[in-house]
């Protein structure tokens, strides 16, 4: 397996020396920021998961005497909708559809792109010229406007927005995989491990899958925040991009509620942004 050189003060801990993976680990572990940042993120996705049982109301039942109730109205702490609905509920409920909306697209796209990219990287020749130059004729596109696009002849639903936006990033995780692959495959301890015998699976798993899924990992978590699109979720379902979009001629009269669903976007993205920048400085190890 390859050895990775890690810097003195990193290579050992109480004189126990550590793997890579360890070392990752302790570096993350004295990162405040990150160490928030993922803490923000298990709260949000526990609130979301245990919605319908702390969500006060039912995040579809409103009431026409209450609507755009504001912030600190009594029974609704966060205000209503423009329907009437409990805000604080809708959030909750919402927060379970848009960050499986979120990550789905981003895990198939990290296991995919992985695969055709470590395949295109490892193979070269013909193999690589295939995959790549597919790959372009996706990443030619606007990255909104093709999932968009593909969203729109695909037809309205949930499951046909989480196939578009997967397509969408798949390209872009093949272009990481690939040049990552690239550069690991031309290493002298790789082409030691072929002269020793040993086979393309050994090869793969030992060597440069150990060595490319720390970037790979990393540029696919930046793509989460580009998923918080809401599209191909229809009324009522409780929903954040959606119910950004339906508040949004609401602002003149109530500014605060209309905003809530921007304000839980915008801080599970950086949320999302700040573990990934803390993930790629702690896997950034040089001797």
């Amino acid at each position: 397996m390859s050895v990775i050189a890690l810097p003195q003060e990193l290579s050992t801990v109480a004189g126990a020396p550590m793997s890579y993976w360890r070392t990752v680990a302790w570096r993350l572990s004295r990162d405040r920021a990150t160490l928030v940042a993922g803490a923000l993120l298990l709260v949000i996705a526990l609130s979301a998961m245990l919605a319908p049982w702390i969500a006060p109301y039912d995040p579809s039942a409103g009431s026409i005497r209450l609507r755009l109730a504001p912030v600190g109205t009594p029974s609704h702490v966060l205000g209503t909708d423009e329907q009437g609905r409990d805000m604080l509920s809708r959030l909750l409920w919402g927060g379970r559809m848009t960050l499986v909306a979120g990550l789905t697209p981003v895990v198939v796209a990290f296991l995919v792109g992985t695969v055709l990219g470590v395949m295109a990287g490892y193979a070269g020749g013909l193999v690589n010229t295939l995959v790549m130059r597919t790959m372009d004729i996706f990443y030619a596109f606007p990255a909104v406007l093709l999932a968009i696009a593909i969203s729109g002849a695909l037809g309205p639903g949930l499951p046909n927005t989480l196939i578009s936006l997967s397509i969408v990033f798949i390209p872009r995780v093949v272009r990481v995989a690939e040049s990552a692959t690239v550069q690991v495959k031309g290493l002298e301890y790789v082409a030691a491990a072929k002269a020793s015998g040993a086979s393309v699976w050994q090869i793969l798993r030992h060597h440069l899958l150990a060595n490319i899924l720390g970037p790979v990992l990393v540029f696919a978590s930046t793509q989460v925040s580009l998923s918080i699109l809401g599209l191909g979720v229809t009324p009522p379902s409780a929903e954040w991009g959606l119910m950004l979009n339906t508040l949004r001629q609401s602002i003149y009269v109530n500014a605060v509620v209309p905003a809530l669903p921007g304000l839980a976007i915008f801080v599970t993205s950086m949320a999302f942004n700040l573990v990934s920048d803390g993930l790629r400085d702690a896997m950034e190890i040089r001797a």
